[in-house]
């Protein structure tokens, strides 16, 4: 098999196992969002959670899956290319003690500020009686758990430059079943006796999932030589380039979080018509948010992730022709998985929700508000994706500084776009779906074009054929899901399982038609996957590529059968 053909397989391979274990990490986060939504449904409780618990869940996103990791994977490769494990683990040690130095009096003085740091993010809190100080005091319980996925990310780098995948993938699963499980026993035992003590468990159930998710990878990292030794040199040149890369990494993944940040914001001050600020907004945008994490998670992270040791390796060797078309290859992937997985969740997306979240508190209306909010999001999703990956190459390149200026022109843009919409536009919050999903397409834009004038070009050419296939493709899957949720929901009318009657036909039926219709329009990332998936199935025996020529005449011909 030519070494192309290899280095696709050994990229899907590592991309593939990512992806099933976010699949579970996803899939355990979703049990959670449900038992939340049954639970607290979408009123002022609830919104005063989302918010406290994205202060460490954006600390989580940028860290685990941004700036840490893109900061520490490129100089781990580089020194396990070298055959310098020991320089390796010694710099895993000093990654970590400057973790705890640094993040844990940050986690003190979060504890201390809370007050003021809510009332910057979420100012409409303040008009609802009790909402504000029920915020303030679920952060501050939730506050140790940024230290908690800081070193849990300083993992994660490590195993993932030592070519371990699945461990650290999975580590978020055993976040939310140990944030889940701990949350409950604590609510329904000692809860019981004190005010709010369900959505108080809760909050304590987030630390005890943290410390299971860092626990879990600890026997992978000594395993892998990476044994933890207190100590700390700040002139440490491994160290020193970690820090350099860390600052300007940190801003180019915050676009994202930082937007999500100003919606809820905004969001927090939503009022009726009557001028009163109204519950729901804040956890409409946030169930929406993280339901499209599944599709993010599954395929833009879990690329990202097996993108960036390949490339940086690339970039050490200075094999950039090899880098180019790993990236191509990743962009053509991210494109195949996540554009008709867009079209899906604007089409079939009020069904999936109601099937998922609806019931308990969470009610029909909020079902609705939620779908609104999805549908806007997902025409982003595309865009989400390719940032991950995007940003990547940049830094394998040693150019944080690149995705630090598209990240703070976002922000910018996506401020000024979220307040006209709300504001002027009149559109609701509605509005801040559709700029932040916008804002992230021109963002991924702005970072291909760079990208592309700086290495002479990526193979854009060739992926644009495959694009506008699968393009269509997504389109005819689209209609045909529109026409098969309609029958489904005209057919069965209000019964009460028609969202997942409609989920279990529609959403099967789209991947089937999306299938053949990539198949018969023959779109080479789809048969890329298909042979590295039956190459995984069959042992690693090779599969003929699109264009090879029959075994029998490669035989006779002295080749390889």
């Amino acid at each position: 098999m030519p070494s192309t053909a290899i280095d696709r397989h050994k990229f899907l391979h590592s991309a593939g196992i990512v992806s099933a274990a976010v699949a579970l990490s996803r899939i355990t986060g979703m049990v959670r969002e449900v038992v939340m939504a049954r639970l607290f449904g979408a009123g002022a409780v609830n919104d005063a959670f989302q918010l406290a618990f994205r202060i460490p869940s954006l600390t989580r996103n940028l860290f685990a899956e941004g700036a840490l990791s893109s900061a520490l994977v490129p100089v781990f490769t580089r020194s396990l290319t070298g055959d310098k494990k020991r320089e390796a683990a010694e710099l895993s040690s000093l990654v970590a003690t400057a973790v705890v130095l640094v993040v844990g009096p940050l986690c003190a003085l979060g504890m201390i500020f809370t007050p003021q740091l809510v009332r910057v993010l979420a100012p409409g809190f303040e008009h609802v009686p009790g909402k504000f100080e029920l915020t303030v005091l679920l952060a501050r319980i939730m506050f140790p758990f940024l230290l908690l996925v800081a070193l849990a990310a300083q993992a994660m780098a490590a195993l993932n430059a030592s070519g371990s995948f699945g461990v650290p993938a999975l580590a978020s699963s055993l976040f939310n079943i140990g944030s889940v499980a701990c949350g409950l026993s604590l609510g329904y035992t000692v809860g019981r006796r004190m005010g709010n003590g369900m959505i108080l468990s809760m909050a304590f159930g987030v630390l005890a999932g943290g410390v299971l998710q860092l626990l879990w990878q600890l026997p992978s990292m000594w395993r892998a030589g990476f044994v933890f030794r207190p100590r700390i040199d700040w002139n440490h040149p491994g160290l020193r380039q970690i820090f350099r890369m860390m600052g300007p990494a940190l801003l180019g993944n915050a676009a994202l979080q930082v937007n999500i940040v100003v919606n809820s914001n905004l969001a927090s001050g939503i009022q009726d018509a009557a001028g009163h600020v109204i519950d729901g907004p804040v956890s409409w945008l946030g169930y929406a948010f993280r339901f499209m994490q599944l599709p993010v998670g599954l395929f833009g992270v879990a690329i990202a992730s097996a993108t960036l040791p390949s490339i940086s390796r690339s970039a050490g060797l200075r094999q950039m022709d090899e880098f180019s078309a790993t990236l191509a290859r990743s962009l053509g992937t991210i494109l195949l998985l996540t554009v008709p997985s867009s079209v899906g969740l604007a089409v079939v997306g009020e069904s999936m929700i109601a099937a998922i979240y609806q019931g308990g508190r969470f009610t029909a209306y909020d079902t609705h508000q939620t779908a609104v909010a999805l549908t806007c999001f997902s025409a982003g999703l595309a865009g989400y994706s390719a940032l991950k990956t995007l940003s990547a190459a940049f830094y394998a390149l040693d150019d944080a500084r690149t995705p630090m200026i598209a990240s703070v022109v976002s922000i910018a843009v996506n401020f000024g776009a979220s307040y006209g919409m709300l504001k002027w536009a009149g559109i609701g919050y509605a509005g801040l779906a559709i700029s932040t999903a916008s804002v992230a397409v021109l963002s991924a834009v702005a970072l291909l074009a760079v990208l592309q004038q700086r290495l002479g070009g990526i193979g854009l050419r060739k992926l644009a054929p495959s694009a506008l296939k699968i393009a269509v493709a997504a389109a005819l899957m689209g209609v045909v899901c529109k026409v098969s949720s309609n029958l489904i929901h005209h057919a069965m009318g209000g019964r009460s399982h028609v969202a997942l009657v409609d989920v279990a036909i529609s959403i099967p039926l789209g991947i089937a038609v999306f299938y053949a219709a990539a198949r018969v329009w023959r779109v080479e990332e789809l048969e890329a996957v298909e042979s590295a998936c039956y190459t995984a199935f069959r042992n690693n025996a090779p599969r003929p590529e699109v264009g090879d020529p029959p075994a029998r005449s490669r035989q006779s011909s002295g080749g390889p059968a």
